[in-house]
């Protein structure tokens, strides 16, 4: 059987895309955006709070002194109805999360997946990344960013995806060994880098 698929990506990097088109080539589920809207419609909360937080961890003071301190989410269990809503949005999508991976094959992009599914067996984690040039061109594109601001805002955008896993992981995004397989799009097309996943997916040892 297939493993469940976990994609974390540099900002710009085209890991959404090739995730999307790695879920239409196997024919499994695809989570990233939906998580929200499946959140939202578990807890109650307005879609659109949670969009604000997605990927963030929480600005609150005791983030500022758990980071200081060295520690990550997992040190603090407080109870839910105290928690920021970056926190709660994070609890709810690990559960989903977990659900989905016990459903069976799916492709999961970002938010901590890999870590939220480090007991689970079957599972491929894959990280995209790109050199920054390839990554500013791509957002520019895609109109997701005027020129000029662009290089500033990938290396925000980066900034912000590796302070949320660092943080609700207590380990760091950048680190290689989180991963099964990384896969430079300065080098792929996302034609290629599908089928080099696909490819590498269904040889996981099991």
């Amino acid at each position: 059987m297939l493993p469940v698929i976990t994609i974390a990506r540099q900002y710009g990097s085209g890991g959404h895309e090739v995730g999307e088109r790695l879920a239409q080539k196997l024919d499994i589920p695809f989570y990233d955006k939906a998580l929200i809207a499946m959140a939202a419609k578990q807890s109650g909360i307005s879609p659109e709070v949670f969009e604000r937080a997605d990927e963030k961890a929480t600005s609150s003071l005791l983030y500022s002194m758990v980071m200081g301190g060295g520690y990550g989410f997992g040190s603090r269990v407080p109870g839910l109805g105290d928690m920021p809503i970056n926190d709660k949005l994070f609890l709810i999508q690990s559960d989903i999360i977990k659900k989905a991976a016990e459903e069976g094959p799916c492709v999961i992009i970002g938010r901590c997946a890999d870590y939220i599914l480090r007991e689970h067996l079957n599972c491929f984690h894959v990280f995209i990344h790109a050199d920054k040039d390839a990554r500013v061109k791509r957002i520019v594109r895609k109109e997701l960013c005027e020129e000029k601001k662009a290089p500033d805002f990938v290396t925000k955008k980066d900034k912000q995806r590796a302070n949320y896993y660092n943080f609700y992981s207590n380990n760091r995004w950048d680190d290689l060994n989180n991963y099964d397989l990384t896969v430079n799009m300065s080098r792929f097309s996302i034609e290629q880098a599908v089928n080099l996943i696909a490819e590498a997916a269904g040889k996981l040892d099991k």
